[in-house]
């Protein structure tokens, strides 16, 4: 079986990233490895085995374009009212709570979030298929 290990997005300035990604989710980095036109940076917390790759491109100075083809990456979090709030305190704008109930009974708690470099992040509530 394949293990799904971390996923990689690509980030204009290091510094600005690290510092979301620590303040927003806990995730420190965990290896860099630096190459002539790029550096990789790793990211993980102790909630799970899962990483984030931040890739730099050296020399970059114009924005990604995201396109339509990204969609967002999820995490999970054991109080997510108390999770927007602290966002919120921290000045990181999180979107409106949404309580996705299609036919009429909540599936799904959750809001979403953008890093600063545009990347969408959904903050579930930690319950059903979600833990």
């Amino acid at each position: 079986m394949a293990k799904i290990i971390h996923s990689m997005i690509r980030v204009q300035d290091e510094a600005r990233s690290l510092a979301f990604y620590k303040a927003a989710f806990g995730l420190e980095p965990v290896e860099r490895m630096d190459f002539d036109n790029f550096t990789l940076v790793y990211l993980a917390n102790a909630e799970s085995s899962f990483e984030l790759e931040l890739t730099v491109n050296k020399g970059r100075e114009e924005p990604y374009d995201l396109g339509d083809g990204y969609g967002h990456m999820a995490v999970s979090v054991p109080d997510v009212d108390a999770e927007h709030q602290r966002l919120t305190d921290l000045g990181l704008a999180p979107r409106k709570l949404v309580d996705f109930a299609p036919g009429g009974q909540v599936i799904a708690r959750f809001f979403f979030i953008k890093d600063p470099d545009g990347y969408e992040i959904e903050v579930l509530q930690r319950a059903g298929r979600y833990l």
